[in-house]
C-alpha cells in the first residue's frame, strides 16, 4: 500500500543572530505588523502543510512563547548546539513521522518571501519528481551568500557557501536563498551522509544536494521573480532595508486597491491593517496592529493608530490612538490622544488637546478641547466645555462618570466621580461637581466673586502691577473730572435755554 503523499514544512530559527547586538532572538525582530519569523510562517500557510517545525536555539523559551501565539500548531524543536543547518534539518525530522512527500524548508529571517513564491517552488519541485530543488535569485552584491554553481549545461552542479568558494565561484550573482524542497525519503538518506569538512566544522545541508547529483538524483533550481523576496536580515542596517522595501509593497498594494496615500515615502502601515476604497492616509502616518479604516476616512497628517477602528468618513488628525473606535463621520484632533476604550460614537468630535480614556462619546456629543474624559459616559449631542477635567481616580481605585444627553458642561469644571449630569441638565463654568445634577437642573458651586480694593498697592508695590493699576487709576479719577466739568457745562446750557424759552414765550404770547 503506498504511503500517503505529506507536506512537511521546516523553519530554521535557532541561530543567535549576533550581528544584531540585541537580547532578542534576530527572529522575533518586529516588522511591520509581525515578526521576521511571523512573516516566515503566514508565507508557508497557504501550502496547509500536514506539519510545521520550528527548529529554536538562542532564545528558545521566547521564541516557543511567540509559536504560542502565532502559530500554535506549529511543533517547536531545540537544536542546542548550533552543528550547522543540515542538522538542524535532521533533528527537526526526528519530530516527523516517516513516509513520502514533501519537505519545505525555510530560513527564518526572510520576511518578504510571498506566498505566491513558496507555491511556485513545491509545485515545480512536486512536478519535476525532483530529489531536491533550490530557490535560487540573481541579485545585484551576493556578498556573503552562497552561490548557485551551475554546470555547462545550466543544471546546477552545487552549492558553495561563499566561506568555502574560490574567486570564479565568488564571482557568481546568482545565489542560494535559503529556501528548498526536497523529497522526504531520498532527504533523510542524503542527511545521514553529512560531513564537517568544511571551514566551519559544521554539517551543510546545501552538500545535500552535491550527494544527490553524485547518486543520480535529480536536482533543480526555480528562480525568484524578484531578488528582494530572498532577503535575509544580519544587522539593523538590513532590518531598516527590509522594513523600508516591505514599506513600498504594502503601500502599493492599498493605493491599487483605492486607498489614496499623499506621502507613501512617510507612510508605515502594518501588514494587519485593513483599509476601505476612497480612505485618504496624509503624510507621517503610521497604521499598526489590528487598525481598521473605512471607506472615505481622512487620516492625517501626523497620526499613530495602533489597534484602532476608524469608521467611514470619519476624520483623525495629528493624533495618537491606541485599541480606541472612532466612529461614522466622527472628528478627532488635532492632537488628541484615545487611550484603550476610548469609543466614539457617529459624529462626535474629540478636538485639540482631549485626552479620552475607557469611555463613550455619544453621537453628536462634542468634547472640543483641553479636557481629560476618563471612565465616563457622554451622552448624545451633550457638550463639554474646555478645560472639563473628569476626575476619576481617588488614589486607589478608578470610578464613573455619567452626563446625560443634551447636557451642557461649562468650561474649567471638575466632575468628581462618581457622579452623574442628568439629561439636560447644565454646569456652570468653574464648578467641582461632586453630587448628581438632575436632568434640567444647573448645578453651580462657585463661591460669590469679592475685589479687594487696593490690595496689589498695599501687598506688591513696586511691581509692574502696581504701575499698571496707578496708571489706570489716575486715568480714571482725569476721566472723571472730565466727565464732571461737562456735566457742570451742560447744566449751565440747560439753565440758558430754559430762560431764553420762557422770554421767547413771553414773546409770542405778547404778540
Amino acid at each position: 500500500m503506498p504511503q500517503p503523499h505529506l507536506r512537511t514544512v521546516v523553519v530554521l530559527a535557532a541561530g543567535e543572530g549576533k550581528r544584531m547586538k540585541s537580547t532578542l532572538p534576530k527572529v522575533l525582530h518586529p516588522l511591520l505588523g509581525r515578526t521576521l519569523l511571523g512573516h516566515v510562517l503566514s508565507a508557508a500557510a497557504p501550502l496547509a502543510a500536514d506539519r510545521t517545525v520550528v527548529v529554536v536555539g538562542h532564545g528558545a523559551d521566547q521564541v516557543r512563547g511567540h509559536l504560542t501565539e502565532v502559530a500554535p500548531d506549529a511543533t517547536p524543536v531545540l537544536q542546542a548546539e548550533q552543528l550547522g543547518t543540515g542538522h538542524a534539518v535532521r533533528i527537526a525530522l526526528e519530530a516527523v513521522p516517516d513516509g513520502a512527500g514533501t519537505v519545505v524548508v525555510i530560513n527564518g529571517d526572510v520576511p518578504l518571501l510571498r506566498p505566491e513564491t513558496v507555491g511556485a517552488l513545491v509545485t515545480a519541485h512536486e512536478e519535476a519528481a525532483a530529489a531536491a530543488t533550490v530557490l535560487a535569485a540573481e541579485v545585484p552584491d551576493p556578498t556573503g551568500l552562497g552561490r548557485i554553481v551551475r554546470d555547462a549545461d545550466g543544471r546546477l552542479e552545487q552549492i558553495v557557501e561563499e566561506r568555502d568558494a574560490d574567486a570564479a565561484q565568488r564571482a557568481i550573482r546568482e545565489i542560494n536563498a535559503g529556501i528548498y524542497a526536497f523529497d522526504a525519503v531520498r532527504l533523510r538518506e542524503a542527511l545521514s551522509k553529512l560531513s564537517t569538512d568544511n571551514d566551519q566544522g559544521e554539517e551543510y545541508l546545501t552538500d545535500v544536494f552535491g550527494l544527490l547529483r553524485s547518486a543520480g538524483e535529480p536536482v533543480a533550481v526555480h528562480v525568484a521573480v524578484d531578488h528582494t523576496e530572498t532577503l535575509g536580515c544580519n544587522d539593523r542596517v538590513e532590518l531598516a532595508t527590509l522594513r523600508r522595501l516591505l514599506r513600498d509593497r504594502v503601500n502599493e498594494a492599498w493605493m491599487r486597491t483605492g486607498v489614496s496615500l499623499l506621502d507613501p515615502v512617510t507612510t508605515w502601515i502594518d501588514v494587519t491593517v485593513a483599509l476601505d476604497r476612497d480612505a485618504v492616509i496624509d503624510q507621517n502616518t503610521q497604521l499598526r496592529g489590528g487598525t481598521v479604516v473605512g471607506a472615505g476616512a481622512q487620516i492625517g497628517p501626523d497620526v499613530t493608530l495602533i489597534d484602532t477602528i476608524v469608521g467611514p468618513d470619519a476624520s483623525v488628525v495629528r493624533s495618537h490612538a491606541v485599541s480606541a473606535e472612532v466612529g461614522a463621520g466622527a472628528s478627532v484632533g488635532p492632537y488628541a490622544y484615545l487611550r484603550p476604550a476610548a469609543r466614539l460614537s457617529d459624529k462626535s468630535k474629540v478636538g485639540t488637546f482631549v485626552e479620552v480614556k475607557n469611555s463613550e462619546i455619544g453621537p453628536g456629543a462634542k468634547v472640543p478641547h483641553l479636557t481629560y474624559v476618563g471612565d465616563a459616559t457622554i451622552g448624545a449631542k451633550a457638550n463639554i466645555g474646555a478645560a472639563t477635567i473628569f476626575v476619576n481616580y481617588d488614589g486607589v481605585n478608578k470610578h464613573r462618570t455619567v452626563v446625560g444627553e443634551g447636557a451642557f458642561v461649562g468650561c474649567d469644571t471638575s466632575l468628581i466621580a462618581p457622579v452623574e449630569v442628568g439629561a439636560g441638565a447644565y454646569v456652570a463654568a468653574g464648578s467641582a461637581i461632586a453630587q448628581d445634577v438632575p436632568p434640567g437642573a444647573l448645578g453651580v458651586t462657585r463661591a460669590p466673586q469679592r475685589n479687594i480694593e487696593g490690595w496689589v498697592a498695599r501687598k506688591r508695590p513696586g511691581t509692574v502691577s502696581a504701575a499698571a493699576a496707578e496708571r489706570a487709576q489716575r486715568g480714571a479719577e482725569g476721566a472723571s473730572e472730565v466727565t464732571g466739568a461737562a456735566s457742570d457745562s451742560e447744566a449751565m446750557h440747560g439753565v440758558a435755554e430754559t430762560v431764553g424759552g420762557a422770554s421767547g414765550t413771553g414773546d409770542t404770547a405778547t404778540e
